[in-house]
């Protein structure tokens, strides 16, 4: 089967790989038939990620026809159409019960935080992404979800991660009817998350970034307003001045270690790794945020230590929530959403690419090229 293939730092390629088998009864395998590019699939692209291994298929966010199923799965059957979320969760532990699907203590053995995510190193667990023509899916009696008939697969393939995220970031955030959010970072997940304000009843929902097609795109896509950092002389300051000095209700990082906009942090977590990325905009949301506000973090961070003002946040009484979307809790209300019109995933998708095409598609959206938000890739068996 075709498949993309990691051979290092900014170099990818598809390549044929076996097709995958059943390992393990409840397994299943998935001929995908939507696949995207994730910003924290650059992390990895970027060589950013510890134990990303080459010959590794990267991929998180994918749909699919099920092809075949272990003897013990009961909950999908072949030729089901299905969205996989990006959590690998064994749905038996004691966090599964809490519907903390991102922190399955089963499916990930290289460590205690998170859980298993399809294609994103062995710190993840060592599976293989949906970047390809076909996928094994272990646990498939939990994650698998069928796709509504009438659901359109480019709406369906974003709620695998980028809607569950940006909804789950707004739901940490704790909006109330009136508050003022401020979001950092104009990628598909900080896109996504304004637009899932309003679904909170944010009064304000203010966008900040640095690349002006970004913000063009999320101001028209979320009726929100957008600013550039570069255009500031201190976005804290612009922020406190905007909001008669309190600070927003709400902060979210919707960035993590790619930040701009710190050449300290640029430095020591981009450049030199002595930190698990530039954290400049969880900075930012720190001190941007009012006293007792709380602030949401969903951007992607290392597993190391990062340089953050901890003492600010205790001096201000701010409330820190922060974790992997469990995305198969909030698949429900998200597929309502779709379906009655109140959410449009697709309307972020810029660009659609061939599998075949997968270096092309990594190098156009690492380098912000053609005003790309969010690529999605067709395998060549793809059919849908």
């Amino acid at each position: 089967m075709l498949a993309m293939n990691y051979r290092g730092p900014f170099r990818v390629r598809t390549d044929e790989k076996p097709y995958p088998k059943i390992l393990h009864p409840e397994d299943a395998i998935v001929r995908v038939t939507r696949s995207c590019i994730c910003g924290s699939d650059l992390h990895l692209y970027h060589g950013l990620v510890p134990d990303t291994r080459v010959g590794s298929t990267f991929g998180h966010e994918f749909i699919g026809i099920v092809e075949e199923v272990g003897s013990q799965v009961t909950e999908i059957q072949v030729s089901d159409h299905v969205l996989v979320p990006f959590n690998i969760a064994c749905g038996k532990c004691a966090f599964c019960k809490q519907e903390l699907y991102g922190n399955c203590h089963e499916s990930n053995p290289e460590a205690t935080a998170v859980g298993g995510i399809f294609g994103y190193s062995h710190t993840a667990g060592g599976y293989d992404g949906g970047q390809a023509e076909y996928v094994r899916v272990p646990y498939a009696n939990v994650g698998p979800t069928r796709i509504p008939p009438e659901m359109d697969p480019d709406d369906a393939v974003l709620l695998a991660d980028v809607v569950p995220t940006a909804y789950q970031a707004a739901e940490m955030g704790g909006i109330k009817k009136g508050d003022t959010v401020v979001i950092f970072g104009a990628g598909p997940i900080g896109i996504m998350t304004a637009k899932c304000a309003w679904l909170f009843g944010a009064g304000r929902v203010i966008v900040i970034d640095h690349l002006e097609y970004r913000l063009e795109f999320v101001k028209n896509y979320a009726q929100c307003e957008a600013y550039n950092f570069r255009s500031m002389e201190d976005p804290v300051l612009f922020i406190k001045k905007t909001t008669d000095w309190f600070g927003a209700d709400v902060c979210i990082d919707a960035v993590g270690g790619d930040a701009a906009g710190n050449a300290m942090q640029t430095i020591t977590g981009r450049k030199l790794l002595l930190q698990a990325g530039s954290a400049t905009a969880l900075h930012w949301a720190i001190n941007s945020v009012k006293k007792g506000g709380i602030v949401s973090i969903v951007g992607v961070y290392g597993p190391t230590d990062n340089l953050i003002p901890i003492g600010n946040v205790v001096n201000k009484g701010i409330t820190i929530r922060a974790n992997q979307a469990s995305v198969k809790r909030v698949l429900p209300k998200l597929i309502d959403h779709v379906m009655a019109g109140r959410l449009n995933p697709k309307g972020i998708i810029t660009h659609r690419l061939p599998l075949e095409e997968v270096s092309d598609a990594y190098r156009m959206f690492s380098s912000k090229l053609d005003n790309c938000i969010k690529p999605v890739l067709i395998p060549p068996k793809a059919k849908i």
